[in-house]
């Protein structure tokens, strides 16, 4: 996980509006359900990953770190070795692989990215993790554990010839510890239309921490909902990820639009008496007492901790890659593409498919809109329902002189079938000032 320097923090209160995708269809990378709503049959339940084998990747990376300098940092032979492992086991396994470079920092870096044959191309499910460590130490825990539950759970779907209805991507990263640098390049070098093709990511950033916590990342409902079920039935409790919160390689795929999700086991935060009582461990100690220090070594992994997480990894990618699932009730479904609205000129609109629901939407559905513009009394807002029906949100008003609309609506919807695309319309009915839909959202 890379360093606090390199926080993206979010207010708790933005968590609570966090993307809602609908992971077993596709949706535009900026769009939180898939337009079609068509059902599909589940997939076999995931096999169980054998910890012997996941422990097995992080002795090989302890071997190369120690090879190398005792690390396996970005620019160093310790890194590039590190993904040379995993490209011959991926490789071996039937995997497309391929090595994206970039600089950082005067050095070449690397992202490996596997594609599993098979699975529908416009709908991509994507786990990864960085698999490079900091210059002080051997990095097993930090990120060797995410590296190796992704590799292997790759190998799973190998072994069971897995063939999803999704496409399946799998991914890890180089120089995440200085700045999130190859996840960045990778998101921000994909076309729009391949980021559209998008349906989710899941990101494991340390999974093994030896003084284990259960931390579920809480940015998608769907994905969350996933990984809190699978917890739930081997009866361990989970929190709501804090401590990492934009810090790993997710960050870039979220403000990109892309749904995502992930879990973590803890770094320098202390455990409290609270979920020592309800975990084990020890309270008043670090969750991992050897972050991003030379101890991080394969002696610093809670086998109990990897060997759940583990599974939870291979679980979500079966039943993510899987068909439909049906979202919670009070859904939220938000876009945070872009949308350019034209100095005194014709009305724009921000497409937001919605899926997956039964009947009408509520006489009480709300509308979240955030427009950035320089006089927001100059702009007439209203919400298209799938039918084109028009519900006025916002008036133009030339004594309205504040900056942007962030603001939200009551549209009494209930007249109108839930699912099928909703727009947002914008126009900008004077002159001199400009602006853009930043993003916007419906709950049901």
């Amino acid at each position: 996980m890379s360093p606090n320097r390199f926080a993206l923090r979010r207010s708790r209160a933005a968590a609570a509006l966090a993307f809602v995708a609908l992971l077993a269809t596709a949706a535009p990378a900026a769009q939180a359900a898939d337009p079609s709503g068509a059902a599909a049959p589940r997939a076999a339940a995931a096999p169980d990953i054998p910890l012997a084998n996941v422990k097995a990747h992080l002795t090989q990376l302890q071997s190369i770190a120690t090879a190398n300098g005792g690390n396996r940092a970005h620019g160093r032979a310790g890194y590039k070795a590190s993904v040379d492992y995993v490209k011959a086991k991926l490789d071996a396994a039937g995997y497309t692989t391929a090595l994206q470079q970039f600089t950082s920092g005067g050095a070449t870096g690397y992202n490996l990215i596997a594609d599993w044959p098979g699975g529908d191309p416009s709908k991509v499910l994507m786990a990864g993790s960085h698999l490079d460590s900091v210059s002080s130490g051997a990095g097993i825990n930090d990120n060797g554990s995410g590296s190796a539950a992704v590799l292997e759970t790759a190998l799973a779907v190998s072994r069971a010839q897995l063939a999803p209805d999704k496409h399946l991507r799998f991914a890890w990263w180089g120089a995440e510890e200085l700045g999130l640098i190859g996840s960045k390049h990778y998101v921000n070098s994909l076309p729009l239309s391949e980021r559209s093709k998008l349906s989710g990511y899941l990101n494991f950033d340390m999974i093994g921490s030896p003084n284990a916590g259960y931390f579920v990342y809480d940015d998608d409902p769907v994905i969350e909902k996933t990984f809190k079920d699978y917890f739930a039935g081997l009866s361990v409790p989970t929190e709501i990820e804090t401590e990492g919160d934009g810090r790993s390689d997710h960050a870039p795929f979220k403000t990109a639009g892309v749904p995502v999700g992930g879990l973590f086991t803890g770094a320098s935060n202390t455990k409290s008496s609270a979920q020592a009582q309800k975990w084990g461990g020890t309270a008043g100690q670090a969750f991992d007492r050897c972050y991003h220090s030379s101890c991080d070594t394969t002696a610093n992994i809670n086998d109990t901790a990897l060997n759940r997480n583990s599974d939870a990894v291979a679980h979500a990618v079966w039943t993510l890659s899987a068909g439909t699932v049906t979202p919670p009730p009070g859904d939220v479904y938000s876009t945070t593409t872009d949308v350019s609205v034209p100095d005194n000129g014709a009305a724009v609109t921000s497409p937001l498919a919605v899926s997956g629901r039964t009947g009408n939407a509520p006489a009480a559905l709300q509308v979240g809109v955030d427009i950035k513009h320089t006089f927001r009394g100059d702009l007439v807002v209203d919400l298209l329902a799938p039918d084109g029906t028009a519900y006025r949100l916002k008036n133009s008003s030339s004594s309205d002189s504040a900056d942007n609309v962030i603001a939200n609506y009551t549209v009494n919807a209930s007249a109108e079938a839930a699912n099928g695309t909703w727009r947002l319309r914008v126009q900008d009915v004077a002159a001199q000032d400009t602006g853009y839909v930043d993003s916007w959202k419906l709950t049901f």
